[in-house]
This record gives C-alpha cells, sequence and structure tokens, in this order.
C-alpha cells in the first residue's frame, strides 16, 4: 500500500480549514491543519511533510512569510498558495517565494486536488525523466536529483521550478530554448500570467550563474531563452 501524501495545511479560516482537512482526508491524504502560520513552521520543524497548502493573510506570521522559512528548512517540499486577493504582485510574490502554484479564493475543492495532483505529479515525473542527472557547463556543476547547482565550495540548493527550467537549458545548452515549450513542460500552460512567472524563475537562475563570467542566459527577443556556456 502506497504511503499516505502528507499535507501541511495553514489556514486560519476555522470552517474553511475544518472543510479542506476532512476533504483532504476523504481523498487519502493525511492533513494536519494549523491556525496561523507560527504553528506551522513548528509543526513543519518538526513532522516529515510531503506538501504544503498556505493561506497568504494570516495573523502571528503570514503566509508569505512563512513559505520564506519553509524554504530554509526544505527547497524542495511542494508550496501552494491560497489566496483571497487577486492581484498579480501578490501572486509574483508567491512563486519568488519558492511556491509551485496558487489558487484564489473562493475556489472548488475539485480544483484544488487537480492542482495539488498536477503539482505532485510534476514532481515524480521530474525525478525519473533525465538520463543523466549531472550536468557540467563552464565551472558550475549542476545535480539534477539533488537540485543543487554548484561553482567551487559555493552550492546553491534549487526549487523544483529551477530545476525544472535549469534542466531544459543545460538539454539544450549553447541553442534557444523556446518559451512556449518550457511553458508547457514546466507549467503545462503558456499563458501570459505563466510566462511572467517563468521571468521571475530566469531572473533568478541568471543571479546563481553570475559568478562564471564564461556563462551567460540571454534573452533571445520574442523567442525564448540561450544558455551560453563551454562545455566540459
Amino acid at each position: 500500500m502506497d504511503k499516505k501524501i502528507n499535507i501541511l495545511l495553514a489556514e486560519d479560516d476555522k470552517n474553511l480549514g475544518n472543510i479542506l482537512k476532512s476533504y483532504l482526508g476523504a481523498k487519502g491524504f493525511e492533513a494536519t491543519l494549523c491556525e496561523n502560520g507560527k504553528i506551522a513552521l513548528e509543526a513543519f520543524k518538526k513532522g516529515n511533510f510531503d506538501f504544503a497548502i498556505l493561506d497568504v493573510m494570516m495573523p502571528v506570521m503570514d503566509g508569505f512569510t512563512l513559505a520564506k522559512e519553509i524554504r530554509k528548512l526544505d527547497k524542495k517540499v511542494p508550496l501552494l498558495f491560497l489566496t483571497a486577493k487577486n492581484m498579480q504582485e501578490d501572486k509574483i510574490q508567491g512563486f519568488q517565494m519558492g511556491g509551485d502554484d496558487y489558487l484564489t479564493k473562493p475556489f472548488s475543492m475539485e480544483e484544488l486536488l487537480l492542482r495539488i495532483q498536477a503539482i505532485l505529479r510534476r514532481v515524480k515525473q521530474g525525478g525519473h525523466d533525465h538520463q543523466d542527472p549531472v550536468y557540467k557547463f563552464g565551472d558550475y556543476v549542476f545535480n539534477y536529483d539533488y537540485q543543487m547547482l554548484k561553482i567551487g565550495k559555493t552550492e546553491n540548493k534549487l526549487t523544483s521550478k529551477e530545476t525544472e527550467l535549469l534542466k531544459l537549458l543545460c538539454e539544450n545548452l549553447n541553442e534557444v530554448l523556446d518559451r512556449s515549450v518550457a511553458l508547457n513542460k514546466i507549467w503545462q500552460d503558456d499563458s501570459y500570467f505563466n510566462a511572467r512567472s517563468m521571468d521571475v524563475y530566469i531572473t533568478k537562475l541568471r543571479k546563481y550563474l553570475k559568478d562564471d563570467p564564461k556563462v551567460e542566459l540571454l534573452n533571445v527577443h520574442s523567442v525564448g531563452f540561450k544558455l551560453i556556456a563551454p562545455e566540459e
């Protein structure tokens, strides 16, 4: 029998929280409900969670701050934000915090389930979708399985989306990676919002790659991106 997926659920609305916990339980998940970000962070430190659902607007510690703290402890666990806001700036901020997806309230339970399943499917496929998990370019060594980018003694632990995006760039080293290809493979949708989200991750990767002057991550106008580097 497969191990149950253990979900951290941080939601200050008790009614919604209990409904979500019951629904997730009925769908075969193990859910731990926390009423604010501080309690959720303590639970995360003590537990072994496979997934986290974080309400953005919470007392004591908001969802974005909680996500930042979780990412200090675990760069890999998938994060899904719940937000009553519908402003793109908030959504972009969520992705900048290392989030994998967001859901705007009100939402249907079926949509939540589909989002969770899609994220878990991407994570699972990502771990078995390659032949050689180690890529070497310039002075960098990128270990796909461990989501680690290393140069010299400096190591950067990458998020799931950073890992998948860098993998595509490495597979197309010194060639153009089409934007729509990356969006459809990683986000399953090439919408404008997802394109903005991908730009955020490209900017983060560019910062990681600044320590080797031989390596460049270029924007190819209206087409995509190009990772330029001498191959080993």
